[in-house]
């Protein structure tokens, strides 16, 4: 299976600040890609650059042909790339309907691709003229998920989706992004959670000091927990 979505030599700064230096990864058709490093590694960066959320001064980042470092923010979804952020950033005064309301307008979908979002998160549904900021976090995540996918992204960025969240609800995330896996969607996971990583990724991206140091098979991890201790100090 091809590459759907490939960093080349990225050179990613917060101002004057580099963080991501020279940085390579490559994300493979309907897999689920982790990325695992100490914190301060760069790996939110890596997101953010693909969405053009900080400045990409050298390398590429394409997509379908196209260098999303060219394009403004609001043009990166419009790509089909899907980005929930770390602590969800809902508008917590509008109801739930009302946020995903604001996915779909990001790419013009309607009442089908609502719909069928609604089908991956049933207690959504219950939940439309609530507040979002009254949801419980398992829920409010829920939500950030959908909203994302209300764009039909074929690539999902995720950073530290189960973050504060109860085993239950990190179940059902887990099962969520397996199933986008199996719909094609490709998805690049940030989580410090060893143990939700090696139960859902295909490959491991190990990121230290901005840059990719190396990507491996999962198996590969779950055999040699030196890979772990290496890059991230736990065993």
């Amino acid at each position: 299976m091809g590459d759907v979505l490939t960093l080349s030599a990225v050179d990613a700064y917060y101002g004057e600040v580099q963080v991501l230096r020279g940085f390579d990864l490559a994300l493979t058709r309907g897999e689920v890609l982790c990325l695992l490093g100490r914190n301060g590694a760069g790996k939110t960066t890596a997101l953010k650059a693909i969405m053009g959320l900080v400045a990409v001064r050298g390398g590429t980042i394409v997509k379908d042909g196209a260098d999303l470092s060219k394009l403004a923010p609001h043009e990166v979804p419009k790509a089909g790339v899907a980005y929930v952020p770390q602590g969800r950033r809902l508008f917590a005064e509008l109801t739930v309907a009302e946020n995903l309301e604001i996915g779909l307008m990001a790419r013009g979908k309607g009442r089908v691709t609502r719909e069928a979002v609604l089908d991956l998160f049933p207690v959504l549904r219950e939940r439309l003229s609530q507040r979002s900021g009254t949801l419980s976090g398992g829920e409010q995540q829920m939500l950030a998920m959908a909203r994302a996918l209300c764009i039909e992204p074929d690539v999902l960025l995720l950073d530290e989706p189960t973050e504060g969240l109860m085993p239950s609800m990190i179940a059902r995330i887990r099962e969520t992004v397996a199933g986008l896996r199996e719909r094609g969607v490709s998805t690049i996971l940030v989580e410090q959670r060893v143990d939700a990583v090696l139960s859902l990724a295909d490959r491991v991206a190990f990121i230290e000091n901005g840059q990719n140091r190396e990507t491996v098979d999962v198996e590969k991890v779950r055999a040699d927990p030196a890979y772990v201790h290496r890059y991230v100090g736990v065993s």
